[in-house]
């Protein structure tokens, strides 16, 4: 079975999510809070801190207005923080993402990178690919986040190999954010030395997916709903997934992302599964997120997901400004992004300003600022979580 007939199951059998989601009752929320703060998860049969998670109908009650009531909301903020603290200690894992091409074959309308913005174009050689990397490596980050548009012709998947080849040097482990690949293709990159994988579905709306995604290969639902698990088939160690919040409403986004943790949880036990949480962000063009997604709806969204995936990443990146990340690190948080640039080649490019980003960064500490602070706060640092033999 693949994730999408889960997935169709789900949007035909259980009716209007929101309507369902919205319409939970304070006595719902009580019991769902109650039977977590019991230390039991849904049925009674295992603690939940020891990885039982609530039921997907539970969890959509964490959703709900009612769950957003100040009272509930600060109940769960608890819940989350001491899951957090169990499963991952105080540890907070860092990365950086390294773009090494934007050009780009797809229409996707809210993307500053898509095909028709007119923005400057490059493609990294692999000595500039070098250099980059060096760069990085420089400020203690061991784990890199290689991100392209999605252009074969300009970015092949071999080229994608040969870049990553070029880096193993300087990382302990290199995931990527690419178009959706093959079955085949990811094991090519994982022989490489690739153990990460990131994509986001950018909505679970299959319509909307299709209006807001209306040329190039990026338009096949199907294919991308299910490039996770082909990552996981061939060999990723860890596979992040999320939806673009703002798109749609943000609780029927996060129902279905959360189902499709799950799912890859249940499927693949051997892989770390994480979720990222991104809010749309300016970038060059003129789409604006057509629903609001508020600070208080991102803490809601962070700490329903901590209760319903106890052993799931959850990553939070400079799309967000310090203050808020600040605010939420000790909350369900584990991975979060410094010494950030969206644009290709921007550690080292002689003309920065030639190199149109993705989208505009709110939080522009640099690796030691963040560092520094995670230290202060009780929090540890984490450069180095694994090294392949």
């Amino acid at each position: 079975m693949v994730f999408f007939e889960t997935f169709d199951r789900y949007r035909r059998d259980y009716g209007d999510i929101i309507e369902r989601i919205r319409s939970t009752s304070k006595r719902d929320v009580d019991r769902v809070l109650n039977e977590v703060e019991s230390g039991m998860g849904q049925g009674g049969q295992e603690s939940v801190m020891f990885g039982k998670s609530v039921s997907m109908e539970a969890f959509a009650s964490l959703l709900s207005p009612e769950a957003a009531a100040s009272e509930n909301l600060e109940r769960m903020a608890q819940l989350a923080h001491g899951i957090t603290r169990h499963h991952f200690g105080n540890a907070i894992f860092l990365f950086t993402p390294m773009y090494i091409s934007n050009y780009c074959n797809n229409g996707c309308v809210y993307c500053g990178f898509q095909h028709s913005t007119g923005i400057s174009r490059h493609r990294m050689s692999l000595e500039e690919v070098r250099i980059e990397a060096e760069k990085i490596a420089e400020s203690g980050i061991k784990h890199i986040l290689v991100l392209t548009g999605d252009a074969p012709q300009k970015a092949s998947v071999r080229y994608i190999r040969d870049c990553c080849e070029v880096m193993k040097p300087f990382f302990s482990s290199i995931s990527i954010e690419v178009f959706a690949l093959t079955t085949d293709e990811y094991a090519m990159l994982v022989d490489a030395g690739v153990d990460g994988l990131t994509l986001f579905q950018e909505t679970y709306n299959e319509p909307l997916y299709r209006t807001l995604h209306p040329i190039g290969p990026k338009k096949d639902f199907r294919f991308r709903i299910e490039a996770p698990e082909r990552g996981a088939m061939a060999g990723m160690r860890s596979v992040n997934i999320g939806a673009l919040l703002g798109l749609d409403p943000w609780e029927k986004e996060i129902f279905f992302t959360a189902l499709h943790a799950r799912w890859l949880e249940e499927r693949f036990p051997e892989v770390d599964i994480s979720i990222s949480l991104p809010r749309m962000r300016p970038h060059a063009g003129s789409y604006q997120p057509a629903c609001t997604v508020s600070d208080r709806d991102m803490v809601q969204i962070m700490t329903a997901l901590r209760i319903f995936l106890p052993r799931c990443g959850i990553t939070i990146s400079t799309r967000e400004n310090a203050s808020f990340r600040n605010h939420i690190l000790k909350l369900g948080v584990t991975k979060v992004s410094a010494g950030v640039t969206t644009a290709v080649g921007g550690h080292t490019a002689a003309k920065i300003d030639d190199r149109t980003p993705q989208f505009e960064i709110s939080d522009s500490r640099s690796v030691a600022q963040m560092t520094a602070y995670l230290k202060t706060h009780g929090l540890q640092p984490v450069f180095k979580d694994w090294e392949r033999f």
